[in-house]
């Protein structure tokens, strides 16, 4: 009976856990629905340097984010420090609370994942000014573990896939990744 109930616990935490860690896996709509800010007239276009300064921003808060999100998983530290130098609500919450409730139920991540990121749009005048980033991330070799004894948690195996995020300027000018998605439905 207690078997059953950890083995229903870990499906249950592989569905929250799976993505979260490394995608801050949300509804799919979160860069979708968000309205875009008009142009205004008197808003000149950003210039070559500056998309390309705001692009190679965008993808090192990215880089930050998996790498941050990956070391907080490993020590199973929802709290971890480096979360928040990478990433903004609401995604930091989700984040958090996913390793949360993986270091509750007893897990953690360990291994390598790889990741490919691209720019895919540059909003620069939308306010706050946003880029969207594609990833082709593959988490065959990173797999959620039970922390006692290191077993791979049944189903908790990854594979190749789709996943989005949305790096946004704060007005302190950090990019700071605040929503992703990923989507295991789209092998790349």
């Amino acid at each position: 009976m207690r078997g059953r109930q950890l083995r229903r616990a870990a499906i249950c935490l592989l569905a929250v856990v799976a993505t979260v860690p490394v995608t801050g896996c949300g509804s799919g709509q979160e860069a979708v629905d968000r309205p875009a800010t008009a142009r205004s007239e008197g808003v000149r276009a950003a210039s070559d340097a500056e998309r390309e300064a705001a692009e190679k921003a965008a993808l090192e808060a990215y880089s930050g984010y998996l790498a941050a999100s990956r070391t907080a998983s490993r020590r199973s530290d929802p709290h971890a420090p480096e979360l928040s130098r990478f990433l903004a609500d609401p995604l930091l919450t989700r984040v958090q609370l996913s390793i949360r409730d993986a270091k509750e139920h007893g897990a953690m991540r360990t291994g390598t994942l790889a990741s490919d990121p691209s720019v895919t749009i540059v909003s620069l005048d939308s306010n706050p000014a946003t880029v969207e980033i594609q990833d082709c991330l593959d988490a065959t070799a990173y797999r959620l573990v039970y922390t006692k004894d290191q077993r791979v948690v049944p189903g908790s195996g990854g594979g190749r896939h789709l996943a989005t995020a949305t790096a946004t300027r704060y007005p302190d000018g950090r990019w700071l990744i605040s929503s992703g998605s990923a989507h295991p439905d789209q092998p790349c």
